[in-house]
């Protein structure tokens, strides 16, 4: 029989890409359900008796941990934005605790120990599980980043990928911009470029990279520099001229 499980979330994007990676990963898991708040989770948790509750621990009307703390038989992975609930989360007898955004390669860890929770305890069911961590692998490490964790001001806010129009090398940070405004992460530009997608994300400059999907147009001036115009933000990107090439045809 395959296992069953749910998602509670109170970010349905979040809660959908949830869903996405584990039915790539984990694809004999059935998602029996999704809630958005903590009562919602509880009503079914208790109506589908699911083996797995993938929980949210910022949600409305009942928080992840309240679920958890009135549940019974259930597996407990936490999924969350804020890692100052480890602890707590764990003296819940959680099977593990992600960070949003969940990269695959972590999600797969979750996944093995998942299994080895409901594996029979002979050397069969461990080999099973090893096998199913080296298939996981090579996929997980082929993945690009969906989304980005990162400061703005006091908060600690989720960005999609897909909303950012540019990234700035920053001192010891990196500047993210979206329409929104500018926010900050500690991953340094040269790592991020490994993790982002080639197609969409073109470095255009030293300390420069820009979603080609905001750019508005470009403009060229008699010394042959080029800069681009973007969609949602109102600075100009200057390119440099080792980057030229990638606007021959605009």
């Amino acid at each position: 029989m395959s296992p069953t499980a749910i998602i509670a979330d109170d970010e349905p994007r979040l809660a959908s890409y949830l869903q996405e990676r584990l039915a790539a990963l984990w694809p004999e898991l059935l998602i029996v359900g999704v809630a958005h708040n903590g009562p919602e989770a509880l009503a079914l948790i208790a109506r589908e008796a699911p083996d797995i509750a993938f929980l949210d621990i910022r949600m409305p009307g009942l928080s992840g941990l309240d679920v958890a703390r009135n549940t019974k038989n259930v597996r407990i992975v936490f999924v969350t934005a804020y890692d100052e609930y480890a602890l707590q989360a764990f003296e819940r007898a959680a099977v593990d605790y992600l960070l949003k955004p969940v990269a695959d390669e972590r999600l797969a860890e979750t996944i093995a120990r998942l299994k080895l929770r409901t594996a029979p305890p002979s050397d069969n069911g461990v080999k099973e599980v090893l096998a199913a961590i080296a298939r996981i692998a090579p996929s997980a490490a082929q993945e690009r980043l969906a989304w980005i964790r990162a400061s703005r001001g006091p908060q600690v806010i989720l960005i999609d990928v897909d909303d950012v129009c540019y990234f700035k090398a920053n001192d010891k940070y990196t500047s993210v911009f979206t329409a929104e405004g500018e926010s900050l992460i500690r991953t340094p530009l040269k790592e991020l470029a490994d993790q982002l997608d080639p197609q969409r994300f073109w470095q255009v400059h030293r300390g420069t990279i820009v979603n080609v999907r905001h750019i508005a147009s470009t403009a060229r001036d008699i010394a042959g520099r080029i800069t681009l115009s973007l969609k949602k933000r109102p600075e100009p990107i200057v390119v440099s001229r080792a980057y030229a090439h990638l606007f021959k045809q605009m």
